[in-house]
């Protein structure tokens, strides 16, 4: 059973929104479109200046740790517009982007991809915008 996550209301409408226009447009695989969407009606809704500076947003700075290896990864969770792999921008829309989202320092995140299943442990926010203010991003 997955952990309950948060989600502040402006990430949620932005990302039904993407979910609209991405179904539309077919412009995503499906099974992804199909994992944001239950990760969104199940997320508990906080307004931006409530959020938890412990907690992952769109366009948080997230320090992962893979399970498997011990490695460390650091990627800052994006729009699809904003995604680049070179400067570890991952997209909502990419497996490892769906699943951090709302999930909180120290929770464990395991995730479904085409090779398996990985297992990370969100070690650190570096950069949440909510915790700095930053409600427009």
């Amino acid at each position: 059973m997955r952990k309950e996550i948060f989600i502040t209301a402006s990430d949620k409408q932005k990302l039904e929104k993407l979910i609209m226009e991405a179904s539309a447009y077919e412009t995503y695989n499906k099974n992804n479109i199909k994992k944001l969407e239950e990760e969104l009606m199940k997320a508990i809704v906080v307004s931006q200046d409530k959020t938890p500076d412990n907690v992952v947003t769109m366009n948080s700075h997230v320090v992962l740790e893979n399970l498997e290896t011990g490695e460390t990864e650091d990627y800052t969770l994006v729009y699809p517009h904003d995604a680049d792999v070179m400067n570890n921008k991952i997209s909502i829309m990419a497996p490892i982007g769906t699943a951090m989202l709302g999930y909180q320092v120290d929770d464990i995140i395991e995730w479904p991809v085409p090779a398996g299943t990985i297992k990370f442990k969100i070690l650190k926010i570096v950069y949440q915008p909510e915790a700095n203010s930053n409600y427009e991003l």
